[in-house]
């Protein structure tokens, strides 16, 4: 799990809900009440956990490490959305995950990426990176430039089947196939080219920008998570900008106009209920 560096695997000796927290914030935290989610639900940039360490800065969506909010701790199978800005040269040493999902989307820079299952790739712009941990798995991340720092997002999802055979896959989506659509980058069968991920959810990517408009129906049984990761785009009448997210429920679909430099990531997923009320 990525922490704040080397001293985060002794510091932090709680396990909850996929996240480890400090003996200090642990001990003031209840129990969880579920809350049934409202149709449409704006979290803005500002609203997130922050956290920076020097050679790393990383925005969190959802509760993570230090960070810990009740209202915000997954959405579905949706556990993490961090933003990781990393200091050139600096990185994550190896550590180990098990039993998630992971993604990881480049949005400026470089990222290199070594495992225990002899993998050694470097992640740029436009590709997209899947690694299952499933029952277990190490890895580390460099930002290999001595110049620039490396932006990406971290993606977690909770797998629907734990104790997998650890894998990795790597695919590269030019710009022209996320141009004024929804590119699937994700699915539970590598469909249309995506990568594959152990869970009932598809990934797209998409740019905006001018008239470009972009409609994603969403299924009864479903529920949609939009984060803008760069620039402006109006969602479903709702003015967002880079960092915030729009969480839709009991909605038909997903309408996005008016971007403005725009690269956004939705993750259509299960709904719990599997009715639309």
């Amino acid at each position: 799990m990525r922490g704040s560096g080397p001293k985060a695997a002794s510091e932090h000796k709680i396990y909850r809900m996929g996240v480890l927290f400090p003996r200090t914030a642990a001990a003031y935290l209840g129990p969880i009440e579920n809350e049934e989610p409202t149709m449409q639900n704006i979290r803005r940039s500002n609203e997130r956990g922050y956290a920076d360490h020097g050679w790393l800065k990383s925005f969190h969506t959802f509760s993570f490490a230090d960070y810990y909010d009740p209202r915000h701790i997954e959405f579905g199978a949706l556990r993490v959305i961090n933003e990781d800005r990393v200091a050139a040269g600096a990185g994550f040493g190896t550590h180990g995950h098990r039993d998630m999902e992971i993604i990881s989307y480049v949005l400026d820079g470089e990222l290199a990426h070594k495992d225990s299952m002899g993998t050694g790739e470097t992640i740029r712009p436009g590709d997209v990176q899947r690694m299952s941990a499933g029952r277990g798995v190490t890895h580390s991340e460099f930002n290999p430039s001595r110049e620039k720092p490396v932006h990406f997002l971290q993606i977690w999802i909770q797998p629907n089947q734990k104790g997998v055979q650890p894998s990795y896959e790597q695919k590269h989506f030019p710009e022209a196939e996320k141009r004024g659509k929804l590119r699937l980058i994700a699915s539970p069968d590598g469909a249309n080219g995506s990568v594959s991920i152990h869970q009932d959810a598809k990934v797209y990517a998409g740019l905006l920008d001018g008239d470009e408009q972009v409609e994603l129906a969403i299924a009864a049984d479903r529920q949609v998570y939009l984060h803008v990761a760069r620039g402006k785009v109006t969602a479903n009448g709702n003015v967002l900008n880079a960092g915030d997210a729009l969480a839709l429920t009991d909605t038909a679909a997903l309408s996005l106009t008016d971007g403005h430099g725009a690269e956004v990531i939705v993750f259509d997923l299960q709904r719990a209920s599997g009715v639309r009320q």
